[in-house]
């Protein structure tokens, strides 16, 4: 039996104005995989992105979630269909706490008002623990952890709070090396549930390779190639990810410059 994709991404399009930002897109993204998404700057991604995650609707093309056709007005409706997204800045308050960074706007409450700051705690610490970071101490500041730690702390609470689609917008940008592993194996621990989806969005050819199972390449808003890891050779990642350039062609050009 096929297994069916969890979000079926078929021929959106965007413009903005006489810009073609996107052109016939296709995604499909299956539980318990890693797709990475890639391109150069330009490529298209974070409008493809924006509108899977709410933020733009598209001009024309449907989303379809479970099988079922969506339609996301805003971000609250597309994390009410399950789709998570993590961006680069995180939305953290590195000031507040693990916990209160967790719950931030969902906080529990007595019936009273009263936060129920034990209960807000022991959730925290074991969602995170689930994916790998053990906290002996959710009270302390987010400020005091490191990079890959705060990614690993926005990730948790997105899954906590519904995400069946969790899209990572490069989130290993801007960390040094070992916070970057400590996220790509989140990443592993996440995708090894087996009932969440991965969007990776990364300029990494190396990170995509260690963590992606399919791979979708951009280009100028639209998709250049896509398929199953074993189906795509190193040397096509390269190419693709330069927006299809042969190397040969590539090395011409900066030859005249």
């Amino acid at each position: 039996m096929t297994q069916q994709a969890y979000m079926r991404v078929e021929n959106i399009v965007k413009q903005f104005g006489p810009f073609m930002a996107l052109n016939g897109v296709n995604l499909d993204v299956y539980p318990g995989e890693v797709h990475a998404l890639l391109g150069d700057n330009g490529a298209g991604k974070s409008t493809l992105i924006k509108i899977l995650s709410g933020v733009h609707q598209p001009t024309s093309g449907t989303i379809y979630i479970d099988g079922k056709a969506r339609t996301f007005r805003n971000p609250r409706d597309a994390a009410s269909a399950g789709v998570g997204t993590v961006y680069q800045d995180l939305a953290i308050n590195q000031l507040m706490s693990v916990t209160r960074n967790f719950f931030m706007g969902r906080e529990l409450k007595s019936k009273f008002g009263i936060l129920r700051m034990d209960e807000m705690n022991q959730i925290a610490h074991d969602e995170m623990l689930k994916i790998g970071i053990d906290f002996s101490d959710p009270t302390q500041a987010v400020g005091t952890m490191s990079g890959g730690q705060r990614q690993t702390l926005a990730i948790a609470r997105a899954i906590y709070f519904g995400a069946k689609v969790l899209i990572l917008d490069e989130p290993t940008s801007a960390l040094g090396q070992k916070q970057q592993m400590e996220v790509l194996k989140t990443i592993k621990r996440v995708r090894a549930r087996g009932d969440i989806a991965i969007i990776f969005i990364t300029h990494n050819e190396i990170h995509s390779k260690l963590v992606a199972d399919r791979y979708t390449f951009l280009a100028l808003g639209q998709v250049i190639g896509s398929g199953p890891k074993a189906e795509i050779e190193s040397q096509d990642i390269r190419r693709l990810m330069a927006g299809g350039a042969e190397m040969k062609d590539l090395e011409q050009e900066l030859a005249h410059i």
